[in-house]
């Protein structure tokens, strides 16, 4: 037998060998008997939230098509009717015959995928899709989701209300940590960003109010239907479709940016005055971190409450006024926490720090309590207190939204300036947001760039800091 033939009878042997083995049929390339096709983690892998987000995809777009009945009068329940189709673009990130979205208190009942109609089922917070044909690394798809349900008043790990929070006269939508599955299907996880397009339907008089810039409305048959459209990458968790009786003021910031506003007209007009220093805060922030990042700006302020501010993007969130320490807050975190956004939750000092030392900055800009002031409150808390026994850099999934997450972030990155020098501390400033803004980063990535930009060791430095459990010394 010549060479030729030898090789050919030796790759009939072999594809004869493969067909009669059928767990080797689908194996993948370079692992023998391992099947190619795989089913994607329900989970991004973080270790607070291990069933947040999503594994084997990337989703690239969200285009939400939303109808929302309100409550009936009092009464009645607290309770509205939420109906969407949710159309989403994603890449495949590894060979899948099975992927996972979020998807919490809402029924799915229709999916389709590349126009056709798929199996799916729903298990606890997962709605599971199996693609016909399967996904390879790579593939883009095209999932459509319609689904629908009741809506109440959800709450996170904390108790606090998030998510889609049902009001009389609307919905309040704020999602952070983990609440954006309480109202779309969804890879709820920071590290998975997408850009966002939304109609929503609310009832004539109601005001729907998302994301980046309001694109129009339209009302027939006593329904509006708001159209916003957000191009920017973003997190889930700052998503947001706030419906209620709002009054919309928009203009153009000193720096050119479209401002939106919406501002619930039941309140008083102290409840939102603050908002008048928007322009100047932008212009302000845009000194120390760099160029605005998105395509515009604007708050919600709402006369009913989660007990708390968020920093949804573009159109941070106000419960009944916004104050002005907290109008600065949610401002800066659209460069820290929103740009660059943690890539774990344990990482959520480097979103609080970075926004509570920016209302530091301001109120010395404003010629009141300076920076340094700020810090020596924090400094004189006693060292017994339980307020030092945070690891900041990884404080628990209940303990996110400690004080020392804020005080402690803030008074790390005030003692980080005092150590590497001004010029140093600002120029990591706008590094940080030009390297990783559109993605997000992790502790680990910040004190690596802090010594990069300053030439110095900064391991002590951070151990004292962020890793122990105790009042650092010496400050």
């Amino acid at each position: 037998m010549n060479t030729r033939s030898m090789r050919l009878a030796l790759a009939g042997t072999a594809a004869l060998a493969l067909a009669m083995t059928p767990a080797l049929a689908g194996a993948a390339p370079g692992n023998p008997g391992e099947p190619r096709f795989q089913e994607g983690d329900p989970g991004a892998g973080d270790p607070y939230f291990p069933l947040a987000g999503n594994g084997g995809i990337d989703v690239l777009h969200y285009d939400l098509d939303l109808t929302y009945q309100l409550p009936e009068p009092e009464p009645a329940p607290l309770e509205g009717q939420l109906d969407g189709v949710a159309t989403i673009e994603l890449r495949a990130t590894q060979d899948l015959h099975r992927f996972n979205l979020d998807l919490r208190g809402l029924t799915a009942t229709k999916v389709v995928v590349n126009g056709k109609s798929m199996r799916f089922d729903q298990v606890d917070n997962e709605l599971r899709i199996s693609p016909r044909p399967k996904l390879k690394t790579g593939d883009e798809a095209t999932v459509e989701v319609t689904y629908g349900g009741a809506t109440t008043r959800p709450t996170d790990i904390e108790g606090a209300l998030y998510g889609w929070v049902t009001t009389r006269d609307g919905a309040m939508v704020v999602s952070e940590p983990d609440g954006s599955a309480t109202w779309f299907p969804v890879s709820d996880h920071p590290t998975d960003k997408a850009t966002y397009a939304y109609e929503i339907t609310v009832p004539e008089g109601s005001v729907a109010v998302a994301n980046g810039l309001l694109e129009g409305s339209e009302t027939a048959d006593g329904q509006t239907t708001w159209t916003w459209d957000a191009p920017d990458p973003m997190a889930a968790y700052l998503a947001t479709a706030t419906v209620g009786d709002f009054e919309l003021d928009s203009y153009v910031a000193e720096n050119g940016t479209p401002i939106i506003d919406a501002v619930d007209p039941a309140l008083p007009d102290s409840a939102s005055a603050n908002l008048a220093l928007t322009s100047d805060m932008l212009v302000f922030f845009e000194g120390s971190f760099g160029p605005y990042p998105f395509n515009s700006y604007g708050a919600i302020v709402d006369d009913d409450s989660v007990g708390y501010a968020l920093e949804t993007q573009t159109r941070s969130f106000f419960s009944r006024r916004a104050g002005e320490s907290t109008v600065a807050h949610e401002l800066a975190h659209q460069w820290m926490g929103n740009h660059v956004s943690p890539g774990r939750w344990a990482d959520i000092w480097l979103n609080e720090g970075w926004a509570s030392y920016a209302s530091w900055m301001w109120s010395e800009e404003q010629g009141r309590a300076s920076a340094q002031d700020s810090f020596e409150d924090v400094m004189s808390i006693p060292a017994d207190d339980d307020f030092w026994d945070v690891v900041v850099a990884d404080p628990g999934p209940l303990c996110l939204f400690c004080g020392a997450i804020y005080d402690r972030g803030a008074a790390t990155l005030h003692a980080l300036r005092v150590e590497i020098g001004d010029d140093a501390f600002f120029e990591l400033a706008k590094t940080w947001v030009e390297q990783y803004g559109g993605g997000s980063a992790t502790t680990a990535d910040f004190s690596a760039l802090a010594e990069e930009v300053s030439g110095q060791d900064l391991d002590a430095f951070f151990q004292m800091w962020l890793y122990d459990a105790e009042k650092p010394t010496d400050w």
